[in-house]
């Protein structure tokens, strides 16, 4: 049998969102013009609150506005690693970190499934000792260059549990042959958790405490 924990990473593993910070920390670094360019982030985030645009989208527009549309994976890795090791020393929870330890010493596969960008998690992940990442891809060519265009699905909601059963499928992980727990904040994870051996509800927000409660899900605090 193997033993799977996959572990959602926005505020389960660390204590804030990644996504904007990531953003306002890279165009800091490759291109601080860009950061005028900020106050123009909430009114895309209004945009998506009012449904004018989806979250593929939002992310798309808010990547093209701060790091622009298309950036070298060269140029981008010592922001990505410089971001890891910020994340790794101020952003995440401790309990967090005890859980990672205490799966990892009993011997199960660590994967990170997120909603964010593939690219930057790498680092983050690699830093925190994750065996494997699944996240949002990004479009890029033969030349290594990222652009501010999501390849695929964005891996939120009920397209977290087809990538993780897609890349389940790529390793050769049968669905009977794995025990599976599954740790997340949020009620959009909802369809893993269900799918899910062990599911957990972390540091959990009142529409995923109320669900957890009627499923008899256990939940923690890895703020403490």
């Amino acid at each position: 049998m193997i033993e799977l924990a996959i572990y959602d990473m926005d505020r389960t593993v660390t204590r804030t969102g990644t996504y904007t910070p990531f953003l306002l920390h890279a165009a800091a670094r490759l291109a601080p013009w860009r950061l005028a360019l900020a106050p123009a982030v909430p009114f895309v985030m209004a945009a998506y609150a009012i449904r004018a645009i989806d979250r593929r989208r939002l992310k798309e527009i808010n990547q093209r506005l701060l790091l622009g549309g298309a950036v070298p994976r060269a140029r981008l890795a010592p922001v990505t690693a410089s971001f890891a090791a910020l994340i790794r020393k101020t952003n995440i929870h401790p309990g967090a970190r005890r859980q990672i330890a205490e799966d990892k010493q009993a011997g199960r596969r660590l994967v990170l499934a997120t909603a964010s960008y593939r690219f930057y998690v790498e680092p983050i992940a690699a830093l925190l000792g994750f065996d494997d990442v699944i996240a949002t891809g990004s479009v890029t060519g033969l030349d290594d260059i990222i652009r501010a265009r999501i390849d695929g699905e964005n891996n939120y909601g009920p397209a977290k549990l087809r990538l993780i059963k897609a890349w389940m499928e790529k390793e050769g992980i049968a669905r009977d042959e794995a025990r599976i727990r599954f740790y997340s904040d949020h009620v959009s994870d909802a369809p893993v958790l269900e799918w899910a051996d062990e599911p957990f509800a972390v540091n959990a927000s009142r529409k995923l405490r109320t669900l957890a409660a009627r499923r008899g899900w256990p939940a923690l605090d890895w703020g403490l």
